[in-house]
């Protein structure tokens, strides 16, 4: 069984702009990259058990792609997202509090990378989506 990371953020926006900015391509394509030097061209997400999602994932300079893609396993809107992707898992909490809203990403782990470069990966997505919502206009 592999090892579980997780990952959190606090966000000063509404919760169902937080879970749309999550959750919507056109923003998903905006702030889902670890580092400046990526970026994702492309991104769907078919928001439903069973439903699909994929996003393209590049370096700028057009070294290397991939497609992070998996499956939905559990849709409950502004609560909590879960997927499949190839033989791991992940759940993300969504939870409204005093301080904002606190997006908790927990996910299990694969032998390519160490424990601490997949925290900080996925941590630094998680900060640019911080970053994105908090700048993002208002309605």
């Amino acid at each position: 069984m592999p090892d579980t990371i997780t990952v959190e953020v606090t966000i000063n926006a509404p919760l169902d702009a937080v879970w749309d900015g999550y959750t919507n391509p056109a923003d998903i394509v905006q702030w889902n990259a670890a580092s400046e030097d990526w970026h994702t061209t492309k991104a769907t997400a078919d928001l439903k058990v069973g439903g699909a999602f994929c996003s393209r994932m590049e370096a700028k300079d057009g070294s290397f792609g991939f497609e992070f893609a998996g499956t939905y396993t559990q849709v409950e809107p502004m609560a909590v997202l879960a997927y499949v992707f190839g033989d791991r898992m992940a759940e993300i909490s969504f939870r409204d509090g005093p301080g904002g809203v606190t997006v908790q990403v927990r996910f299990d782990a694969e032998s390519g990378n160490s424990i601490e470069v997949q925290q900080a990966g996925w941590q630094a997505i998680l900060d640019n989506f911080k970053r994105h919502m908090e700048a993002r206009p208002r309605i």
